[in-house]
């Protein structure tokens, strides 16, 4: 592709060591975790000197907070998935950042996750929730040497919808401030900007068909080819949605509920598409393999319309698939952000100054236009997902976890 390297100049600290002022540190008995105070230093907890963290005094860090737990497997997300109140709030090891999380991304395989479709081998009770942002509010002796209490960092691994969450200081990702735009990059944009490419050799005048093209994921794969000077088309549920598709740069939205997609594209793209980002499954992949150009490429991010059947899968006309291809010489390639994570860290720091240029629009989706109104705590990710599963969403939903404190962050 022919995207710019990264040179934000902010992003040079990114691993860099950070150094922080040395005051003098009181501990606190093996004997009693309580939090000691000193004069204004950063609190030091000793738990039989095998834990240590630092902390602001005044952060009020709760001893108790609420998280989301898969209680059982299931497709149903809210028969899957319990709140539970009162657990503890975890103590940070040497190499760890205790985040307060601030916003936590909602994503389509938060069900596959639920269903327990990525792991066999695990069994309930587990933590859920694949992506936060917010501010470290504590963190291990040895993460001190890079981080900084007050900072705010993302991250993506499993037990983000919790309201703090322990993460590798290793795993963070500092962010210049904790913004729901930065949250959308995390398992969105890295995917979109990955797997097109690794996957999409895409390269000027050639055409690229986005499903589900207002997404969290889709808002990126039209942007990011866009960048790559080919010619967009975009598959979307209603009229604002392909207003918002035009005003990023989409040449030809498509509204499947008003519009025959197979149709169109015959008319309009009678040579077919060059390459397809697909999302949906079912039909739509149908569709999308029908519509492929000689030597065309098919990229499978994931098949959404069938992550709430009881198998994950949708019935398709794949007895075909193999002659289909052959004619056309064209092929069908899966990706899985965990198999590409080499590339993630260069990823997340392109995607990272493209949104700070404002060279890319990260568009939020907190709720607002929702039945009960915005996604505002632990209790409402059952809504959002309800909300993404009915296709209602423009752009990446985000659950805002308020927190009400006495904090001096």
């Amino acid at each position: 592709m022919s995207w710019s390297a990264p040179s934000s100049a902010w992003l040079r600290s990114w691993g860099a060591a950070r150094r922080w002022q040395r005051r003098p540190l009181q501990l606190a008995s093996p004997a009693s975790p309580a939090r000691a105070t000193w004069h204004g230093a950063r609190t030091i907890v000793d738990m039989s000197y095998s834990r240590h963290f630092l902390d602001f005094q005044g952060s009020s860090i709760p001893t108790c907070m609420k998280k989301l737990v898969v209680a059982k497997l299931s497709a149903n997300f809210r028969e899957a998935v319990t709140l539970r109140h009162s657990v503890p709030v975890p103590l940070p090891g040497d190499g760890d950042l205790l985040v307060r999380n601030r916003f936590v991304g909602i994503n389509a395989s938060d069900i596959n996750y639920s269903a327990g479709r990525y792991d066999t081998t695990v069994k309930p009770p587990f933590d859920i929730g694949f992506e936060g942002i917010g501010e470290v509010v504590a963190l291990g002796l040895s993460a001190s040497a890079r981080y900084t209490v007050g900072q705010a960092v993302a991250y993506v691994k499993p037990g983000a919808f919790a309201e703090y969450t322990i993460v590798p200081s290793k795993e963070a990702i500092p962010v210049p401030s904790v913004k729901p735009e930065f949250l959308t990059l995390l398992v969105s944009g890295t995917t979109a900007y990955i797997s097109l490419k690794e996957l999409g050799e895409l390269c000027e005048g050639k055409t690229v068909l986005v499903t589900a093209a207002a997404g969290g994921t889709g808002q990126f794969a039209v942007q990011l080819s866009k960048k790559a000077k080919c010619h967009v088309i975009g598959t979307c549920s209603s009229d604002e949605k392909s207003g918002f598709l035009k005003s990023i740069g989409c040449d030809h939205p498509i509204n499947y509920k008003t519009e025959n997609v197979t149709e169109v594209l015959k008319k309009d793209y009678p040579q077919g598409v060059d390459v397809v980002y697909e999302s949906v499954g079912g039909k739509m992949f149908d569709m999308a393999v029908n519509s492929l150009a000689i030597k065309g490429r098919l990229i499978v991010i994931g098949f959404i319309s069938g992550y709430q059947t009881r198998t994950g899968l949708q019935p398709g006309y794949v007895e075909m698939l193999p002659a289909k291809l052959l004619k056309k010489s064209a092929s069908i390639r899966g990706f899985f952000l965990n198999h590409y994570f080499s590339e993630y860290q260069m990823a997340m720091k392109h995607l990272l100054e493209m949104c700070e240029n404002r060279e890319l629009v990260c568009e939020v989706d907190l709720g607002e236009m929702a039945p009960e109104g915005k996604f505002t705590g632990l209790e409402s990710v059952f809504r959002a997902i309800d909300y993404m599963y009915m296709g209602k969403n423009i752009g990446k939903i985000v659950v805002e976890l308020p927190h009400s404190v006495n904090s001096k962050l």
